[in-house]
């Protein structure tokens, strides 16, 4: 057993395993994180082009230029729409 540990090469794969070890993990919690990151961005996107669609019915009606049955019109359009995810599926 001790003829094992006074191996000159022990404290190098040890050192080379640690560092893959903590790589891989490191890795995978990156990714983890920059998916999360990028449901959440989505979801802001979605909150903001919905909210840009009511500002714009209320400009509308403030000018005068909005119609009765079109109300709720912008807002769920704009609300649906995701700029990002329609320029990748044309690509």
């Amino acid at each position: 057993m001790a003829q094992f540990l006074r191996n000159p090469l022990l404290p190098l794969f040890t050192t080379l395993a640690a560092i893959g070890a903590s790589t891989y993990h490191l890795d995978r919690w990156h990714n983890f994180n920059y998916e999360e990151h990028e449901a959440r961005m989505d979801e802001l996107e979605g909150t903001l082009r919905g909210h840009i669609g009511l500002i714009e019915e209320a400009l509308d009606r403030l000018e005068g230029t909005a119609k009765e049955e079109d109300r709720g019109k912008k807002m769920n359009e704009y609300y649906s729409k995701r700029g990002r995810d329609e320029t990748k599926e044309k690509k």
